[in-house]
């Protein structure tokens, strides 16, 4: 039951090699790794007991080769199988290997497996020492093995060397990491005894991604080459650098044993009594050599299987679901079937429009929990951004006093006004009300620009990813559509404010009378005195700016008046000449107490009548935006898109596949197949 858990795992292996190294569940293996010299060729060998991998300088083992050793009872015909090794292909039934690439043929002759390693890895790669990812399938059927499966990956190299890419090291390194930082993947680190462990390579890297060595078994190999007198002792009991798995000494064939082909049954019996005879080694020789190693990774990957295995099944299921549900999205290729572009054409529409309402309606299926989205930013826009700003204009930016003094003089023409001029009032409000265009039309502006952002938001589905001809005609479309819509409404944003400059109601009820502002400025400057205890009740506590007697006026100092500079500029003489005015007449004297109250009551108009126009503003703008760019989309954009794209002479061009959805749609159903032949395997443990 046990050895059935590696072969189901074996199963799902050779079921997810179609789809390469995109694999999508995590499965139980066993991943080799070492530097080029630290002899994990040989322990691969050793392990299956055959000469099956290339030879040769630099790097040999260019793809990842997932090798399947599968036990099976020697047949009764071919006597002992311990003699099997030795025998030629025709002599020996019970050991083979297949490769997954050329299914249905066996290769009896293993220097055959090695030709035919060299020659798919060749296909990939080319002949110019380059490695590629995709792996190579083998499988060993032998009654000299354990069931086992082991993933044996290219040697760590430092310097390329010859026809190898300047970014071999880098290439490596990111293979390795690919397999072996994967949580389910028990890493084999094979290290040279006769180097110092701290330098391994192998070592290094697996503790990158197990830095508590808890799924990392160390072979040491090569420990017949150490000095004499030394030893792996301490290595072995875990005082050096210390793995949860531990380590596992083994003897391999040398350089010159593999050229004078001395059999691996040969030298497993030269391990065997190297360990035993060995001082340091002779106690513990049944937990060293090859045979323990392959005995310990067995049963570690059957563990392995076993822990795993309910976590399998559930990351197929939901592989199968999500890759199903992404196949539906993409849709079955369009055939010349009658009608068929139209429909989808239709459907992708209306599909659009729907999507595009509800966005601005907040109707969204996929509603976002820490951001605003669609209709939310807009009303973002009336209500913060424009509103904000809009009551953040000060009605009396830039008005000075000088300037309100300037026109009151220039609205009363040659006869100096009673009371405080109308037509001066008006003419500043006027100015002021016109600075509310700018940030009028700009909340336009950023209103279109949210409608823009949900249209590209909608303008990333699946169903334009597949047509890009389509995606970029809709996006012509729509954006023409709005900028159109955006001109409309401009022009009447442009003409609420002018509205509001062409008439200026004096009458609102909001506005502050004439009468009302000279009280509050009169009050302000003669501020009413305490009364004496006893003393008789003033009828009159201030003296209105229309009710200052002559002698009073008379009275005013002469250098404060509206022309006080000019005459303190001429000589003083006893009797002044009458002279011309100067070509520029400007007033440069302090303001006298009636100018003071006239320019204080044309202030406070301003404001009052200014803050009347800004509210009616805040609240009839967004309407209009509304009415003739968000509501007019909303209900026009369909009728729009069927006029300019429902056209049965260019639906074929406009449904142009694009090559990645193409691509996609076959990578996904390679998956589904896969994942569902996986489902069938995990079902029947």
């Amino acid at each position: 039951m046990d050895e059935q858990l590696i072969k189901t795992v074996n199963k799902l292996q050779d079921a997810f090699s179609t789809v390469g190294v995109h694999n999508p569940v995590d499965l139980p293996q066993i991943v080799v790794i070492g530097s080029q010299s630290s002899g994990k060729s040989s322990v691969l060998e050793n392990i299956v007991g055959r000469d099956f991998l290339p030879r040769g300088t630099g790097i040999v083992t260019r793809r990842p080769l997932i090798l399947q050793l599968i036990n099976r009872p020697a047949s009764a015909a071919n006597g002992d199988a311990s003699d099997a090794s030795e025998k030629k292909s025709e002599e020996n039934p019970n050991e083979w290997g297949e490769f997954l690439h050329l299914p249905g043929k066996k290769f009896f002759n293993f220097d055959e497996i090695c030709d035919e390693i060299v020659n798919d890895t060749e296909k990939k790669t080319g002949k110019n020492l380059g490695i590629s990812p995709v792996p190579i399938n083998l499988r060993v059927f032998s009654p000299n093995v354990l069931t086992l499966t082991l993933v044996d990956l290219p040697g760590l190299t430092k310097v390329p060397v010859g026809d190898q890419p300047k970014d071999i090291e880098r290439q490596i390194r990111d293979m390795i990491l690919t397999y072996i930082t994967k949580p389910n993947a028990i890493i084999l680190a094979v290290t040279a005894a006769n180097t110092d462990l701290a330098n391994s390579d192998g070592l290094k890297m697996a503790r990158e991604v197990d830095p508590d060595g808890t799924r990392t078994i160390g072979v040491l190999t090569k420990v017949d080459l150490m000095d004499k007198g030394t030893d792996v002792i301490d290595i072995l009991a875990g005082r050096v650098i210390p793995l949860r798995l531990g380590y596992v000494p083994v003897v391999n064939r040398g350089q010159k044993d593999i050229v004078s082909k001395r059999s691996i049954k040969s030298a497993l019996d030269s391990e065997r009594n190297f360990f035993e005879s060995h001082s340091s080694y002779q106690s513990k020789a049944q937990y060293c050599g090859t045979p323990f190693l392959a005995r310990k990774l067995n049963l570690l990957l059957m563990h392995h299987i076993k822990i795993t295995l309910p976590e399998i099944k559930a990351k197929i299921s939901a592989a199968l679901a999500k890759y199903q549900s992404e196949l539906e999205q993409l849709g079955d290729p369009l055939t010349d079937a009658a009608g068929q572009a139209a429909n989808t054409t239709l459907s992708i529409i209306t599909e659009f429009c729907n999507d595009f309402r509800s966005a601005l309606e907040g109707q969204s299926t996929d509603l976002s929990t820490y951001e605003l989205s669609g209709g939310a930013r807009i009303s973002f826009v009336f209500h913060e951004i424009y509103s904000n700003g809009v009551k953040a204009i000060d009605p009396l930016e830039h008005v000075k006093d000088a300037d309100i003094r300037m026109i009151l003089y220039n609205s009363s023409g040659s006869a100096p006004s009673l009371f405080v001029a109308t037509s001066a009032f008006e003419g500043i409000v006027k100015k002021q009300i016109k600075r509310l265009e700018d940030p009028s039309l700009k909340c336009v502006s950023i209103t279109y620009d949210e409608l823009v952002r949900i249209v590209n938001q909608l303008l990333n589905k699946p169903s334009f990813k597949r047509f890009p001809q389509l995606r970029d005609q809709f996006n012509t479309v729509v954006i023409t559509f709005l900028k159109n819509s955006m001109l409309v409404t401009n022009k009447l944003v442009v003409d609420l404010v002018a509205m509001e400059q062409c008439y200026i109601n004096t009458g609102h009820p909001d506005f502050i009378s004439g009468q009302r502002a000279i009280a509050i400025v009169n009050d302000r400057m003669h501020p009413p005195k305490p009364q004496q205890p006893g003393a008789p009740q003033s009828t009159r506590q201030s003296v209105s700016i229309n009710e200052r007697s002559l002698d009073d006026e008379m009275n005013l100092p002469k250098d404060n008046g509206f022309f006080g500079s000019f005459w303190q500029n001429s000589k003083k003489k006893k009797q002044p000449i009458m002279e011309a005015p100067p070509p520029v007449l400007k007033a440069s004297g302090t303001l006298s107490e009636r100018e003071q109250m006239e320019t204080e009551v044309i202030k406070l108009l301003i404001q009052s009548y200014f803050n009347i126009v800004k509210r009616t503003a805040i609240d009839m703008v967004p309407k209009s935006i509304m009415l003739k760019l968000v509501d007019f989309a909303k209900e026009n954009l369909q009728r729009e898109l069927l006029k300019e794209l429902y056209n049965p002479e260019a639906l074929a061009d406009l449904l142009k596949e694009s090559e990645s959805t193409v691509a996609r749609r076959n990578e996904c159903k390679k998956m589904i197949d896969a994942l569902k032949k996986a489902d069938t395997i995990v079902s029947s443990v």
